[in-house]
């Protein structure tokens, strides 16, 4: 404990410090800053005082919170891992502060007959990472298959776009059309039909899975080039992931039997599921639009015009 007379009075801190004197009569009262009392009752600080109170000036001005500032005091935690949290908890706010921007500009730009089913189209799904959230579980429901954790994570990375930090009023509401596709009740029991199904056909998912994953990587230069539906190598590598795990061989037979099998993905619900994924992620050529791409290539491959076209 420091010598009274080696202290001073909370009026000398406050000009020493440029902290006025009931804040820090507040902070002593939260055990921010120490001091002693005099005979006479009155609060004395040592030099240590002036050190601490300039540490928690700075902090605040940089607008920590007290609690942070009192983890930095006591040593549970380093100035460089507070200011770390706090810029991060407020890249978490400018995000939001740029989605309810983005989103109020998307309902001004609506024309009048359209402002009141964008606004609540908006107001359903509210920010960004709750939309995306609201996907992820989607697809988590629709899948039925046993496949492992990262190769779900994998795909939901491909279903699912990142929000954007600073989106367009077209995202945003890109991104309210997803989430009003992902609470469709009559979408996701046709697909969940599909997907169990399917897997009583398929004996492998994971190598299906990624039979289709290779067969739309051979289409996205198409599909990015804005070519056509067409018979070619990347339908015949998707057709051919099939019979791998379908049994049988690439026939016509096999290849409309197919076409009714993944007749849910090509539902006009999920088109557009997959366009409004392109736009609100800022790429045209997705797995689903390649995936969309081939099985409109497979429609073409069992028309009748189709041997002429071979």
């Amino acid at each position: 404990m420091p010598l009274l007379d080696e202290t001073f009075g909370i009026g000398d801190l406050a000009r020493l410090t440029g902290v006025p004197v009931r804040t820090i009569r507040f902070y002593c009262d939260e055990g921010i800053v120490e001091s002693v009392r005099s005979t006479g009752g009155h609060r004395r600080f040592d030099r240590a005082a002036v050190e601490r109170l300039g540490l928690v000036r700075r902090l605040r001005g940089l607008g920590l919170g007290l609690p942070s500032i009192r983890h930095v005091l006591v040593g549970e935690r380093s100035v460089a891992e507070v200011v770390a949290a706090e810029r991060a908890a407020l890249d978490v706010q400018l995000a939001d502060l740029s989605w309810r921007r983005a989103s109020l500009r998307a309902v001004e730009e609506a024309g009048p007959a359209d402002r009141a089913t964008r606004l609540e189209l908006l107001a359903a799904a509210g920010s960004g990472s709750a939309a995306r959230n609201a996907l992820i579980d989607f697809w988590r429901r629709t899948m039925v298959a046993p496949v492992s954790e990262a190769m779900l994570t994998a795909f939901v990375t491909t279903a699912v776009p990142d929000p954007p930090t600073d989106p367009t009023p077209q995202q945003v509401v890109a991104f309210a059309e997803l989430f009003a596709l992902a609470g469709d009740r009559t979408l996701t029991r046709g697909l969940l039909a599909m997907a169990r199904a399917n897997a009583e056909l398929v004996a492998d998912e994971v190598e299906l899975m990624n039979g289709i994953s290779e067969a739309c990587t051979l289409a996205q230069p198409m599909v990015q080039a804005g070519e056509p539906p067409r018979l070619g190598p990347e339908l015949d590598r998707f057709v051919a992931a099939h019979v791998s795990v379908r049994g049988g061989k690439d026939t016509p037979q096999f290849r409309g039997r197919l076409l009714d099998h993944v007749a849910a993905d090509r539902d006009p619900r999920m088109r557009r599921y997959w366009h409004l994924v392109a736009e609100a992620g800022g790429e045209p050529a997705t797995l689903g639009t390649s995936h969309l791409w081939l099985t409109d290539s497979l429609e073409r491959s069992v028309s009748p015009d189709s041997a002429a076209e071979a």
